[in-house]
């Protein structure tokens, strides 16, 4: 079983490397937005504190319309509406003891010995509960916000302090992962200061706390833990159980393979209140089984092992959401992440499965073969499935069963069976998902917004791909929204205010979850963009309401084709068009840039006079770049009208129309004359060529380059004493006869 996989892993790597690094590059986005395009015309904002770091809790409260925020030595209150606005803060720092015991034990008293702010729940309509390292001693304290929305109250509740142990991690490098239910936090975090208990822990409420066997590495072996769900079973509470989600070393890996990491979900249930003789104040139904997520391959699977983040999306049905979750890979030969899509029903069958067990001389893996006790392990005490009211009446061969056989032998697969969307060399990593559910015209599809260590958000949508069962992840936009580039520790969103709230080390953002005027001002342009967000109106791309005429609303998120949807719209601006000047010998660059990055642009020549035009052949002296047509030692024959065209999902759109004047070098040398020897005319329309002067400088000989030329201010005349007299604007002193020769195009 694990070895078999495990052993797969490596020639899998190397095709991948081999076939993506090789011979592709990672997916563009369409649209690609720089920090300070977001902050300028995309609505981002920004939040810090002075000389605080961290920010790793986020917690959207919908009902206060408040984002409550755990960061170093504070927790903050912001406006969902506004973060930069109306925000409210407090200090919270680890007591002045705690600090030197923590900078006597050897730890850094300017970067560890703080109270970083690990987790926040709402806990009751009136307060939150927020739970920090405390200095290397972990403490939790009740936050009383209130329930007015007039006046956000933020007061630390200092009457109420809770031990953090088991609730929050000593070490701020480390991450914690908890769910309050009820007035119960379920927790996985390391519970002792060298980092190395790491359990799965029930405190707080009126129950006894529980956790996971202490130092058994079939339970946990050195896990990290990422999210943690309350999931329900039916419409029986005694069936509800607590899904967690993490990643450790695997005991049933082949030794010849190492420290070899996986991804685990683990369960246990909810009234789960331990055994009666063995496994006392222990989790009795604690299973775990491994998440696969792979790109299946002729020699062996190439697996992305090394699980970052789980976004659980609610359905019709609450007993089966979907599990989006993240992956990165472990691998020093490549680069890569990945999102995967789980079923819930596949998470609860892999449960039900055989457990695997581990026998014979060789110490192998298989699945267990032998007589499952009953009730099944793993089964909660429920009428649904029983007559056991409590853990406590379980026998003593099923807690037995239990300790020995906590894992399951089948593996859980992504639906499809392989990742929804992945990015390999792209010079990133995912650190954190999100998901928004969006109505659209043709159906109700999934967007994900991904944060990167590079702090960067992309937005990924989730499309059916043809007739097959599964989906394919189409990468939308790509969004800067920390100018640090300062890896994203967290994310929220809000669906009823439609913005995206993201966490870094050094900032909190907002942004909003559509940009639609940035998709262009056409309706192929709205329709190509397949966000579900946006829709043509008849005028403009703008947000998508599900309520509209269906005659105002033109999308199309499943195919991105304008071509129906668009005919006989009249509403595409008018061509640009621009003259260019070169000169014969030297360059022309002919920009042409397309709004979207997944389109490519193929441009037509036509000469005056030519009823047609003709394709422009790359060659040596026509080279394509990104950013438009290179055209090198230039000859009078190039003259004529250059069309950009956008080619995107097999739709043509033009964008530019380009008209080349290839002068001699004679007649650029004397246009630079002329212009020189004119007098000085009043304000009033710009001469065409004079965007061509502006290009030529003085000091050269030859002609080397022409660029596209925009329309720019006229330059101001010198002052009439000073050209009549032949002097310096600056100095008045005579201006040297060498520079007043003709101007060359040396720097074009």
């Amino acid at each position: 079983m694990g070895q078999a996989e495990a052993a797969a892993m490596i020639p899998g790597l190397v095709l991948l490397w081999i076939a993506v690094l090789g011979g592709a590059s990672p997916s563009p986005p369409r649209l690609r937005l720089s920090f300070q395009e977001l902050q300028q015309r995309h609505g981002l904002r920004t939040f810090r504190l002075a000389r605080t770091c961290c920010y790793e809790a986020l917690l959207v409260d919908e009902e206060r319309g408040r984002l409550f925020v755990g960061a170093e030595n504070h927790v903050a209150s912001l406006s969902l509406d506004n973060i930069s606005k109306r925000a409210k803060k407090l200090a919270w720092p680890a007591p002045v003891e705690w600090r030197e015991e923590c900078n006597w034990a050897g730890k850094d008293i300017g970067t560890e010995c703080m109270n970083f702010v690990k987790v926040l729940h709402a806990y009751n309509h009136t307060h939150l509960l927020a739970c920090g390292t405390g200095a290397f001693h972990p403490t939790c304290v009740y936050v009383e916000v209130g329930h007015r929305l007039e006046e956000p109250m933020l007061r630390l509740d200092l009457q109420k302090l809770e031990d953090g142990k088991g609730k929050s991690p000593y070490d701020p490098r480390h991450q914690a992962a908890s769910v309050l239910v009820g007035e119960e936090l379920y927790s996985g975090v390391a519970a002792d200061l060298m980092g190395r208990d790491f359990t799965i822990f029930r405190s707080l409420g009126q129950r006894p706390s529980l956790r996971t066997e202490p130092h058994d590495s079939r339970w946990l072996n050195e896990p990290k833990f990422v999210k943690v769900f309350w999931i329900p079973e039916s419409e029986n509470p005694d069936d509800d159980k607590i899904y967690f989600f993490f990643r450790e070393l695997a005991v049933e890996a082949a030794p010849a393979l190492g420290r070899l990491s996986v991804s685990r979900v683990g369960q246990i249930c909810r009234n789960d209140v331990g055994g009666q003789r063995s496994l006392v104040n222990k989790w009795t139904t604690f299973l775990k089984a491994r998440l696969v997520c792979s790109v299946p391959g002729m020699e062996g699977d190439t697996h992305f092992n090394q699980l970052q983040d789980v976004f659980l999306l609610s359905s019709r049905d609450r007993w089966t959401p979907l599990l989006y979750a993240i992956f990165s890979t472990s691998s020093g030969i490549f680069r890569g992440s990945a999102v995967c899509v789980y079923s819930m029903n596949d998470v609860r069958r892999a449960f039900l499965g055989p457990f695997a067990h581990k026998e014979g001389p060789m110490h192998q893996w298989v699945s267990y073969q032998g007589r499952v006790p009953y009730p099944r392990p793993g089964m909660c005490p429920s009428k649904t499935f029983g007559t056991f009211s409590s853990t406590k009446d379980f026998p003593d061969d099923v807690i037995q069963f239990a300790r020995n056989h906590p894992l399951m032998y089948n593996s859980i697969l992504p639906v499809g069976g392989r990742p929804l969307f992945l990015q390999v060399g792209a010079g990133y990593t995912f650190t954190q998902i999100a998901a928004d559910r969006v109505a659209a015209a043709d159906g109700h599809y999934d967007v994900l917004f991904i944060g990167t260590d590079a702090g960067t958000v992309l937005k990924v949508i989730s499309v059916p791909k043809g007739s097959q069962p599964h989906a394919e992840g189409l990468l939308l936009e790509e969004l800067h929204v920390f100018e640090d580039s300062a890896a994203v520790t967290s994310m929220q969103i809000s669906s009823k205010r439609h913005q995206l709230y993201v966490a870094s080390r050094s900032a909190v953002a907002q942004i909003p979850l559509h940009r639609c005027a940035a998709h262009g001002r056409a309706c192929a342009e709205c329709c190509l963009a397949r966000d579900p967000y946006c829709a043509w109106d008849g005028a403009t791309c703008t947000r998508f309401q599900p309520s509209a005429k269906r005659r105002f609303r033109r999308q199309d998120i499943k195919n991105g084709d304008p071509r129906t949807l668009c005919s006989g719209d009249s509403s595409h601006p008018a061509l640009l068009e621009r003259k260019v000047l070169g000169v014969e010998g030297g360059s022309a660059f002919l920009e042409c840039e397309p709004r979207s990055l997944q389109a490519h642009v193929e441009w037509t020549f036509q000469r005056a006079g030519e009823a047609a035009g003709t394709p422009v052949l790359a060659e040596e002296r026509a080279e394509r770049t990104t950013r438009g047509l290179l055209l090198r030692d230039l000859r009078r024959g190039d003259s004529g009208s250059y069309l950009c065209t956008a080619v995107e999902q097999g739709f043509s759109q033009p964008l530019r129309r380009l008209v080349l004047h290839v002068l001699s070098v004679v007649q650029a040398e004397r246009l630079a004359r002329t212009e020189e020897a004119a007098p000085v005319a009043p304000p009033g329309p710009k001469l065409w060529y004079r965007d061509f002067l502006q290009l030529v400088e003085p000091g050269g000989g030859g002609v080397s380059s022409l660029r596209m030329c925009r329309p720019q201010p006229a330059p101001r005349p010198p002052p009439p004493e000073s050209r009549r007299k032949g002097r310096n604007r600056r100095t008045h002193a005579p201006e040297p006869r060498a520079e007043r020769g003709p101007r060359s195009a040396a720097h074009w």
